[in-house]
């Protein structure tokens, strides 16, 4: 695959431990998402020990480039890590107690673990790039809210051994070592802090045995955190977080590097779909540094309740990335966003195959019960008008496709009625009360075999 087909245009993440990805077929999945116009798509590894190599081929098979999306500074499966794993951890000064396991890159164990893993992630699955998303420490506003680190042992440790002092203190306000007391020792931590981030993901992506030297060919993307926070956000991030994008692309030397909204911009409910234009101060910074390289946003459009981001949405906040330069853009995560509640499901390809079968493809997953009812597939003739004479046998549901047989079908041209066709709420993150229904009347043209790939469209009248 080209390398700018890997990297320009819109892109999508998916995370194939959800619900909604399971008990279907891996192609009907990649139809799904290229359905949805997507040609990128960011593969969500949760655990560097569990990946659908399968689901990978039926992307890549549709000419869809994918990227193995790992995460940094922790995981939230520990499943089949070594058993010392308890010993890489971070020492937060109040642990969130969130699911979320948070590793510390002074941990050489955890570094050397985790550049094996991607190594061997990238030599047995072809994917075509890497990333390495949320490398950063804990957190924004993190030493008032108390969800900072790492403080633990481990980074006392490092930071004594580079500077030849203690670490600053950050709990008792009274002591001479508290940070806000000993100014110059708290810039050396901050310091510290960045040159951690961008030296681990270093040591994975370039180090001696790191996905590089494993596979010289991928390509691979760096992720910062961006945030609507005044004009000195980013210097904001670079203190509390470890995180200065310019240097961390001069380190790594990534192929294109994203933007990924922060907690506080993307919580909102009432965020406008063009605040990435605020964001205007994070890549000026960049651009001084790196003027050619490819930069990408990252949005969230489902994550909690009150925030879901519908479909007009998105399509707002496509226009407003593409008007802002940016090379690309994705989404955590496909099925979480608004679309899935507010659009019914719409049949956007009928082919009818040589075995004198048809396969129509929806827009989302359908429910097997109405999915599989012949009843609500009706044939007429190419123009709409009238009926045609023809008797389904049966129906079966695959994800968002349903494959019909007939006892015979005409030999001229037709058309497929389909109504009374429902989603799967069921599956959905927030499972709303009740299923989105094909609307009634709904159209659709039946390609031959050989006019399979060119699809058709769905119509209502």
């Amino acid at each position: 695959m080209a390398k700018a087909e890997a990297i320009y245009g819109p892109s999508i993440q998916v995370d194939p431990a959800f619900p909604y990805y399971l008990n279907r077929t891996v192609d009907s999945i990649a139809e799904e998402i290229e359905l949805a116009g997507y040609r990128i798509v960011h593969y969500f590894v949760v655990n560097e020990n569990r990946v659908d190599g399968e689901l990978i081929d039926a992307f890549r098979r549709r000419g869809m480039a994918v990227w193995a999306m790992t995460l940094g500074n922790g995981t939230y499966s520990t499943e089949r890590f070594p058993a010392e794993w308890p010993s890489w951890r971070m020492e937060l000064l109040k642990e969130p107690e969130d699911g979320y396991v948070r590793l510390s890159p002074f941990s050489d164990g955890y570094v050397t673990w985790k550049k094996e893993a991607l190594a061997r992630l990238v030599r047995d699955y072809p994917f075509d790039g890497i990333e390495i998303a949320e490398p950063y420490f804990p957190e924004w506003d993190g030493i008032r809210r108390g969800v900072y680190g790492d403080v633990g042992p481990l980074a006392r440790r490092a930071f004594r051994e580079r500077y030849g002092r203690e670490m600053p203190d950050f709990r008792d306000p009274a002591r001479p070592d508290y940070y806000l007391n000993d100014p110059d020792t708290y810039r050396a931590w901050v310091e510290f802090r960045v040159e951690a981030v961008n030296g681990f993901l270093d040591e994975l992506i370039n180090g001696a045995g790191g996905v590089r030297a494993a596979r010289p060919d991928i390509l691979v993307a760096t992720w910062s955190l961006a945030v609507d926070a005044g004009a000195d956000a980013a210097d904001r991030l670079r203190e509390m977080q470890g995180l200065d994008a310019a240097a961390m692309i001069g380190r790594v030397r990534p192929d294109i590097h994203y933007l990924q909204t922060h907690w506080p911009d993307w919580i909102r409910g009432d965020l406008p779909p063009d605040y990435v234009t605020r964001y205007k101060n994070f890549v000026d910074r960049i651009r001084y540094f790196h003027p050619r390289i490819p930069l990408a946003v990252q949005a969230d459009i489902g994550s909690a309740r009150g925030m879901v981001k519908g479909g007009e949405w998105l399509d707002a906040f496509r226009r407003t990335v593409r008007a802002c330069g940016f090379a690309s853009w994705t989404a955590y995560e496909y099925h979480i966003g608004g679309y899935m509640y507010e659009r019914p499901p719409v049949p956007l390809r009928a082919v009818r195959k040589s075995d004198g079968t048809v396969t129509v493809s929806f827009s989302k997953r359908i429910d097997a019960a109405t999915g599989s009812d012949i009843r609500r597939y009706k044939l007429r003739t190419a123009d709409g008008l009238r009926p045609v004479e023809a008797k389904w046998t049966q129906a079966s549901v695959d994800g968002n496709r349903v494959k019909l047989w007939a006892d015979s079908l005409p030999e001229e041209p037709f058309v497929l009625e389909i109504g009374g066709v429902a989603d799967t709420p069921e599956l959905m993150l927030y499972p709303p009360d009740k299923a989105l229904e094909v609307a009634p009347g709904t159209c659709i043209g039946v390609s031959d075999p050989e006019a399979a790939e060119l699809g058709s469209g769905g119509m209502t009248g």
